[in-house]
């Protein structure tokens, strides 16, 4: 049980992605064992082709989890912060456009009673 690839590995479930996380995992500790008792050249190899099925097991399972949780907060009014956009911190703190465009009642009357002039230049 090597070199699984993610794209097949999308196509399974939850569970069936843990069963196989399992025996990775199992699989790797034979082969530590194999490595201390002086185990041959080829079991040395599989060491790292293990562990990065391993990895690519447990990328694929968490990108399903947040897949759901996105899922899951579709159109809630409230989301965790993981889920939220990241953009950069002076961005996530700045006005909203249509909060910056706003006038105070103030602007609004003074932009009313003295309104830009329109000259009618010919040249």
């Amino acid at each position: 049980m090597v070199h699984v690839k993610a794209y097949e590995l999308r196509s399974s479930t939850s569970k069936e992605l843990m069963k196989q996380l399992d025996d990775m995992k199992s699989e790797l500790a034979q082969l530590r064992v194999a490595k201390v008792a002086g185990g041959a050249a080829s079991k040395l190899a599989k060491i790292k082709i293990v562990r990065k099925s391993i990895a690519r097991i447990l990328t694929v399972y968490n990108q399903k989890q947040k897949a759901e949780a996105r899922k899951q907060y579709k159109d809630k009014k409230y989301m965790p912060k993981d889920l939220r956009p990241k953009k950069t911190r002076a961005m996530r703190r700045a006005l909203k456009p249509e909060q910056k465009w706003m006038k105070t009642p103030k602007q609004k009357t003074v932009a009313n009673n003295f309104p830009k002039r329109r000259y009618a230049v010919s040249m």
